[in-house]
């Protein structure tokens, strides 16, 4: 089965990108979704979790995100030990996940961190979605108003710059309000239906 990694900075619109191929009948593999349903219910990771940062990592309702965003965010060492806990698994969560939809020609993977993280070589092609800077920080202000701007440029900082993923992609999708995405989105649908 062919496997399409998607990717792009935060704000620039691979989630619609994602919503149209599944608009098209393509299984979309989210997984930044499908990381905290990993971290919620996998009892082996959940002990791990607990051991590297303490009990409050979950509560009464399940994950604590909030107290572990607070754990890693500032401290590059906790948020390594994090990666280095859940990617592995994420990773066969994955395979887990292709396997059930054996009967696609194809699927997607989205994960905004897909170079970063090596997942990239879980794929056969990568498709990288672009926006300026200025029209993503419009959107994510807007979109999330409980970030400043000052928090959206930490995490833009922390993500491999826009023209990087660009170079290591396959294909890109222009989501800069100067191209229409719907028709960009059927060209690569006909193209890897032809390839699969």
């Amino acid at each position: 089965m062919l496997k399409i990694g998607i990717t792009g900075g935060i704000g620039t619109g691979k989630s619609i990108v994602c919503r149209i191929f599944e608009l098209l009948g393509v299984p979309v593999y989210d997984s930044d979704h499908r990381a905290k349903q990993v971290m919620a219910c996998n009892p082996q990771l959940k002990e791990e979790l607990i051991a590297a940062f303490g009990p409050k990592t979950f509560n009464e309702q399940g994950l604590d995100r909030t107290f572990l965003a607070k754990m890693v965010f500032h401290n590059a060492e906790k948020l390594q030990l994090l990666n280095s806990l859940v990617h592995p698994r994420v990773k066969q969560d994955f395979v887990d996940w292709v396997s059930e939809n054996a009967g696609a020609p194809y699927v997607l993977k989205e994960a905004a961190l897909m170079f970063e993280t090596e997942a990239w070589r879980q794929v056969d092609k990568m498709i990288t979605v672009y926006a300026p800077l200025d029209i993503r920080m419009k959107r994510l202000l807007e979109r999330d108003t409980h970030r400043t701007q000052t928090d959206l440029e930490n995490i833009i900082a922390k993500q491999l710059p826009e023209e990087e993923k660009i170079r290591r992609a396959d294909y890109v999708v222009y989501n800069d309000d100067s191209q229409l995405v719907i028709p960009q989105v059927l060209a690569l649908h006909k193209e890897f239906l032809s390839l699969a």
